[in-house]
């Protein structure tokens, strides 16, 4: 099981929803040389989002040429049924919508049961009182800054104090957020309280990873020197 940062520590996790997979690997050892913290690997099924991306295949050929912590978001129906294949594969996170979890509380468990850290993802609409009777299974909060299912959409603005309330009430959890960070959004995301930021085109649509890693990266600790 990874270590996990503190809330204060700073991590970069380029979505590879934005890579080119005809040449995967290549992509990954790009930002490895950057200086990615994570790799964040998007899951979709087409039923919870509309949209179909990538699953337990892609993920154990990625396993094996690279070190980095893959944090693999499950944006799924029925997670619980996938959730051993996806451990197995070499997922070091597991992060599970809470709208799609029937029983929350068991699927965490079941998270830390494999050997892998638990996150819990929250869509723009939903409330944080759901976090509320999990809070000690919790290794991390993600924060959806759009409605998923598809990359390279706006950052929802209204999402940032939903990060503030988060902090708010969980002050040493770390929180991920996911949806339109940039340049020109992650410091506002870093001021609310997020510390792990999912850049997808942020990342990829840049001609250097690690030029594009690091400005983030600095980016976001400003902020966090803003009154």
């Amino acid at each position: 099981m990874i270590d996990m940062p503190s809330s204060k520590d700073i991590l970069i996790a380029p979505s590879l929803l934005s890579a080119d997979f005809a040449c995967l690997g290549e992509e990954v050892r790009k930002l490895e040389a950057g200086r990615a913290d994570w790799l964040h690997f998007d899951v979709m099924d087409g039923r919870f989002v509309p949209n179909l991306s990538v699953g337990v295949p892609v993920l154990k050929s990625l396993r094996r040429v690279t070190a980095l912590p893959i944090d693999v978001h499950l944006m799924i129906v029925e997670p619980d049924s996938l959730l051993g294949a996806f451990a197995k594969a070499g997922a070091d996170t597991l992060t599970v919508q809470v709208e799609a979890c029937t029983h929350l509380h068991r699927t965490l468990q079941n998270i830390h049961a494999l050997g892998c850290r638990a996150g819990v993802s929250l869509n723009p609409h939903t409330p944080v009182d759901c976090l509320d009777y999990v809070g000690d299974l919790v290794d991390f909060v993600l924060v959806m800054t759009v409605n998923p299912g598809f990359g390279g959409q706006s950052y929802i603005d209204a999402c940032t104090k939903k990060i503030a309330e988060i902090r708010r009430r969980m002050p040493d959890v770390c929180i991920e957020v996911d949806g339109g960070i940039k340049a020109d959004t992650v410091e506002r995301a870093s001021a609310a309280g997020a510390n792990i930021f999912v850049s997808g085109s942020g990342v990829f649509s840049q001609p250097d990873y690690g030029a594009a890693i690091k400005e983030l990266r600095r980016l976001a600790a400003q902020a966090r020197r803003v009154p």
